[in-house]
């Protein structure tokens, strides 16, 4: 007898047909691949593992090798990935990238609102001044630019909302990476989110009458009051519980930082259906924890790994979608004169209301350069916009998500740059990677 071989006796009829393995296999695999695909999420989790780690590996070399920010590494990835057509990358975002989204925005701007001391707007009340006037002169510059090319005041209102928001993830991940420290630094990241409160405050309440141009003033007002007022109270509960685990828990321990994630997501999940904003409520919780416990806040090395892992997948989903935009002539000119309208509202505003509150002109300027970058919180707002409303939510993305797309890379090289001149950031060193623990040869739990 030859060589033992493998048969397989599929029915035929009343037939027994043998057929070898390699005829087999070439039958069946495409309804074996088929079946993997379609019912299960087998090639979605196979293509956004590899995206993420790819974006890690060109993130790392980014930034040892090129000597640019990591997160330009995760947008080129990200934008690569949103023209190649993955799955789950489809716009309008929804689903589980759509949660996936938020949840690293909340995470975000918890950390944010966890370093800013309201204690010092009491003793530097002209922050808050300043913070005011360059969210209003953003909003107003914009909303003028964007009347000027003929866009629909819906739209444009919209548009001008998303421009007044910087982004601190951007902000925070270069920070973090090069280590950076110092009154800029410190500037930035209060203004940074402080307009991002304004922008989710107002475009939250926004969507309600995204459809009606003629809403008054006093309406939207109204409705911002509202928003604020119930993320403010999650906010709050979301500090207390925390502020009560502390108590009894070692801040850098893992259960403490499976406690803060787990509340984080429950008190944002409860933010939507009262009305409130998600985002907002994790951010106005960092606040307030940041009242009730006014020691230095101290990040646990395992949730800052969590976070950093939302982060990649952040700035990877930012940038895929906004990679979807058309440009056309005419959204590349608007795309244009948005993103220099922008930064100049933020340059003039700064330069113009510096005196006063501690920081020299020069300085202001660089901190203006810090809140160009636009990133997850205006996609968020956007993707807003387009589910509450398809006709103008798709007018606002045409613009939105070239200026989201090129003011993430662009931006982050530049807050580089801002940090470098103004000599708060060193050349980021190859243990940059390694958490806290490790750099000090100690465990930071």
């Amino acid at each position: 007898m030859g060589p033992a071989r493998w048969r397989f006796f599929p029915f035929t009829g009343d037939t027994l047909a043998p057929l070898t393995r390699e005829q087999y296999l070439t039958e069946n695999l495409p309804a074996v691949w088929a079946n993997w695909t379609h019912p299960s999420p087998g090639l979605p989790v196979l293509e956004w593992a590899l995206v993420l780690a790819v974006a890690a590996l060109v993130g790392h070399l980014a930034q040892r090798y090129a000597r640019i920010p990591k997160i330009v590494g995760y947008a080129a990835v990200g934008a690569i990935t949103g023209m190649a057509g993955f799955t789950g990358a489809a716009w309008p975002l929804q689903g589980i990238g759509l949660f996936l989204l938020e949840l690293g925005i909340a995470v975000v701007l918890f950390e944010a609102g966890a370093r800013l001391p309201l204690r010092w707007f009491r003793h530097n009340p002209m922050v808050l001044v300043q913070s005011a006037a360059e969210s209003l002169l953003t909003f107003v510059a914009a909303f003028a630019a964007l009347r000027w090319l003929g866009l629909d005041v819906p739209v444009v209102r919209a548009l001008a909302v998303i421009a007044v928001a910087a982004s601190p993830a951007v902000l925070m991940r270069v920070v973090s990476d090069l280590r950076a420290s110092g009154p800029v630094t410190d500037r930035a990241i209060a203004l940074t989110t402080l307009n991002t409160l304004y922008a989710l405050t107002i475009g939250t309440a926004m969507l309600r009458s995204i459809d009606r141009a003629d809403a008054t003033l006093v309406a939207s007002m109204a409705a911002s009051a509202s928003v604020l007022g119930v993320s403010l109270l999650i906010g709050a509960v979301l500090a207390g519980l925390l502020t009560a685990a502390l108590r009894f828990m070692n801040p850098t321990s893992e259960d403490t930082t499976i406690v803060t994630l787990a509340l984080i997501v429950a008190c944002a999940a409860l933010a939507p259906p009262f009305g409130g904003s998600a985002p907002l409520v994790a951010l106005l919780g960092g606040i307030l924890l940041k009242q009730i416990h006014p020691r230095p806040w101290v990040w646990p090395r395992q949730l800052g790994t969590a976070a950093s892992m939302l982060t990649i997948l952040m700035f990877v989903l930012v940038s895929s979608m906004a990679a979807q935009a058309d440009w056309t002539i005419g959204i590349t000119w608007a795309t244009l004169v948005l993103i220099v309208v922008r930064a100049l509202a933020k340059m003039i505003s700064l330069g113009a209301t510096g005196l006063g509150t501690g920081i020299s002109l020069k300085k202001s300027l660089w901190v203006s350069g810090a809140l160009v970058p636009m990133s997850s919180v205006a996609l968020l707002l956007t993707s807003q916009f387009v589910a509450a409303s398809h006709t103008i939510g798709s007018q606002v993305a045409n613009i939105a998500l070239p200026v989201i797309l090129v003011t993430e890379l662009l931006g982050a090289v530049l807050v580089t740059a801002v940090l470098y001149r103004a000599g708060e950031a060193g050349k980021p060193r190859p243990e940059a990677d390694l958490p806290a623990g490790d750099r000090s040869g100690g465990n930071a739990s």
